[in-house]
């Protein structure tokens, strides 16, 4: 009987021992996810933090997280159990950076020192301002994209939609607690801005997406291959497991290094160039110090989103947050209101025009909406594609769009003269994209 009870007493402290273990292995990636997102929703979004820690923080692992804010500081510290201790602090202009293993004097020595351009938006007409016209759309059933609107609030903790018809018509919702200039994280919506500020860059001459990418560390293996296309279309054969519930290249990058772009960049190859298509945050990581090293004045390429895109197509609210060591991070990090979201997708709807400024070279937005090698019709550059119609079997297949995280969506539909943004906190399966597409298309009777 000693002998059985002794072997249930070891198997319990094995058993509990491997689980500590397991937490503590995992406490950085949770950790750190607590600190950036809390840091963020306070100090960009403005946000409540009892909302925040019941809604944006309450999954998996993360309630593990003990949390400290210092408003004066404007910082966030988290552990678990003392371990794992992180920090997350704020910047003017560049949001907020973890500092996980970076220095916390340089990221708090940079700034962007670019502003918004002040304009009255309130006496301006839409999309340039924030003034809605009250004429009657006679392609629109009112009735129809009303309901359709409502119904995405009764599923999937919708924060906000937005429908613009034909440039000029905005029918929008926001959900208690959020309104026009509440700012939102969108995501993996990061990466499409990211391929728009390519954009830009190819049009000044800058950057050429067929060319090797501009990679020092790659020169001399098989590497040096990539194109900075390949980067763009996520096939560039690097080595890169994208796993947000494990330890995986994506979470470490995001939550345990200071230079994401120096992580990425790391990786080894394993395939060749444009012959398998995966999808990796770590590219677009890549693409973002590429940017950086391409500008080399970090003052410049902080102040460069503003300049190149936000502020010439009236994104005010937008800020692009960069990590600690200074490089955006363009696979995750943009906070903008809804309509600043719709306005970039109105950007890409008008083929990279706005107003009589031309944003994005010739053929971009069609380069943008060309299918990526092996991708199944799923992927183009840094957006998605519906020529599939994996994720909207009853919509359009021209459809394409921005995605992110917890269901951020800009869906883009050249056929319907529509851009359609979603905002939200779903988890897999808790809304219904297709069917929310598809009403909004059904109220347009043209």
């Amino acid at each position: 009987m000693k002998k059985i009870l002794w072997i249930i007493v070891v198997i319990v402290v094995l058993g509990v021992g491997i689980g500590f273990k397991y937490l503590i292995d995992r406490a950085p990636i949770f950790t750190g996810y607590a600190a950036k997102e809390v840091a963020s929703a306070l100090f960009i979004d403005h946000r409540d933090f009892k909302s925040v820690k019941e809604n944006d923080i309450n999954f998996s692992l993360i309630p593990l997280s003990s949390i400290r804010i210092d408003t004066v500081e404007k910082a966030v510290y988290t552990s678990f159990l003392g371990f794992a201790k992180q920090k997350a602090v704020y910047r003017e202009g560049l949001g907020c950076a973890l500092i996980a293993d970076g220095s916390e004097d340089y990221a708090l020595s940079m700034k962007s020192l670019v502003k918004p351009i002040p304009i009255e938006s309130s006496n301006i007409y839409w999309p340039y301002g924030d003034k809605l016209r009250n004429n009657v759309v006679k392609k629109v059933n009112i009735k129809k994209l009303s309901a359709a609107i409502d119904s995405a609030f009764n599923q999937g903790k919708t924060r906000a939609v937005i429908v613009l018809y034909d440039t000029l018509m905005l029918f929008e919702k926001y959900a208690d607690g959020f309104n026009k200039d509440s700012r939102i994280l969108g995501w993996s919506m990061a990466k499409s801005i990211t391929s728009a500020l390519v954009g830009t860059l190819v049009k000044s001459g800058k950057l050429d997406i067929n060319s090797k990418a501009a990679v020092a560390e790659w020169r001399n293996d098989k590497r040096k291959n990539i194109t900075l296309r390949s980067l763009l279309n996520m096939s560039s054969g690097l080595k890169w497991v994208e796993d947000y519930g494990d330890i995986s290249d994506a979470t470490v990058m995001l939550y345990q290094k200071a230079d994401v772009g120096k992580y990425a960049i790391s990786s080894p190859s394993i395939y060749p160039p444009d012959s398998v298509w995966y999808y990796s945050s770590g590219s677009p990581n890549i693409i973002s110090l590429i940017i950086r090293r391409t500008i080399n004045n970090d003052q410049v390429y902080w102040n460069y989103p503003r300049n190149a895109l936000f502020n010439k197509i009236g994104m005010r609210s937008a800020i692009m947050e960069t990590d600690a060591s200074g490089t955006f991070v363009a696979s995750s990090y943009i906070q903008a209101t809804p309509r600043d979201y719709a306005r970039f997708g109105l950007l890409y709807l008008n083929n990279g025009i706005w107003g009589k400024d031309t944003i994005l070279p010739k053929g971009w937005v069609d380069f943008t909406r060309k299918e990526a090698p092996n991708s199944g019709g799923e992927y183009g550059a840094e957006f998605w594609l519906n020529k599939s119609g994996k994720e909207l079997p009853d919509a359009p297949k021209d459809i394409y769009y921005c995605d992110g995280f917890n269901g951020q969506r800009i869906y883009i539909v050249p056929s319907k003269h529509l851009v359609i943004v979603r905002m939200g906190l779903s988890k897999h399966g808790e809304f219904d994209y297709n069917r929310f597409v598809k009403l909004i298309l059904d109220a347009i009777e043209d």
